[in-house]
């Protein structure tokens, strides 16, 4: 009889299949969408510098008319169930370091580096959207692209963001993001991501999981967005301080194009003097609040985001 190789596992490794473009139908029945089949719906990347590129999905074949841009730590496929409802093609482009864009070391977080990537992508895949809508980071990314290439933003939505962003405010969010490096299985990366989003169902969330993570051989999980973050010679992948994003006022004085800001009303990223200072840099700016939604108002009310989106793309 022979014995056992120590070298083998007990149990084998068990693999989640993934398929990208196979759950948009779970999007649309858990909101009461029609459903007559998938979306067109194709990856796209751009090469913004020599060997770094960005990807992004591209919705329908016709001019895109939206660009969407994710909050930090999340990917494109944030905004699928907002797409499917709005039903105009669209471009969602994953940020640097999140979902298959590639990442850089050398900025860290910054909106205004990430504005200059996004530009070249937008001018090639998207150059005539009447709308950039940015959530959170993405959100702050807009305002800078909003300042820096006024030609690429002809109305601007803010989702749940300001630069009055600060520690406190996003420490629950960062509670979450700052986690474990990694999980040893499916379930336990599951259960930590259904503690911090006790409102969203768990069905929701498994499968954005799926689109935000990534199986290792030996069948862990590790976040597709540990690319942004800053790592040590450890590879301990501990993060830096939480930027300070108030320089980014500036860019809200010079934004020229008509502004909605969506705000969550259970998030506590925006607060009324946020609000007024934006109004008192803006004037004209549009706000809406929208109930039972948390800071991904996006995942929490999609249908009200996207009806908001549609009416001010038509103001």
């Amino acid at each position: 009889m022979s014995s056992p190789d120590p070298g083998q596992s007990d149990h084998a490794v068990e693999l989640v299949d993934y398929d990208e473009f196979g759950m948009f139908h779970e999007n649309a029945e858990e909101v009461g969408l029609p459903y007559d089949g998938p979306p067109r719906v194709k990856r796209a990347s751009v090469e913004v510098k020599p060997g770094y590129s960005l990807s992004a999905l591209v919705w329908g074949e016709d001019r895109p008319e939206v660009v969407l841009l994710h909050g930090g730590a999340q990917n494109a496929h944030t905004w699928d169930t907002v797409a499917l409802a709005l039903g105009w093609p669209l471009v969602a482009i994953d940020l640097p370091g999140h979902g298959h864009s590639d990442g850089r070391l050398d900025v860290g977080i910054s909106p205004s580096d990430y504005a200059r990537d996004v530009a070249v992508a937008i001018r090639q895949l998207a150059p005539e959207a009447r709308m950039v809508v940015g959530m959170s980071l993405g959100g702050l990314t807009a305002l800078a692209l909003a300042a820096q290439d006024p030609d690429l933003v002809r109305k601007l939505v803010l989702v749940d963001v300001t630069p009055g962003v600060n520690q406190e405010k996003g420490s629950s969010i960062a509670a979450f993001v700052n986690g474990p490096a990694s999980f040893p299985n499916f379930d336990e990366i599951l259960a930590r991501t259904v503690e911090f989003n006790p409102t969203r169902s768990v069905s929701s969330l498994r499968r954005g999981i799926l689109h935000n993570a990534v199986q290792q051989p030996d069948g862990s999980w590790v976040w597709r967005y540990r690319r942004w973050r800053v790592i040590g010679e450890n590879e301990s992948g501990a993060v830096a301080a939480h930027p300070d994003f108030g320089a980014l006022w500036d860019a809200a004085d010079a934004v020229r194009a008509p502004i909605m800001l969506v705000r969550g009303a259970d998030s506590p990223v925006v607060d009324d003097d946020d609000v007024a200072e934006l109004r008192r840099r803006q004037p004209g700016v549009r706000v809406e609040v929208v109930e039972k939604a948390g800071h991904s108002v996006q995942g929490d009310q999609p249908l009200v985001l996207a009806n908001l989106l549609a009416d001010f793309a038509r103001d």
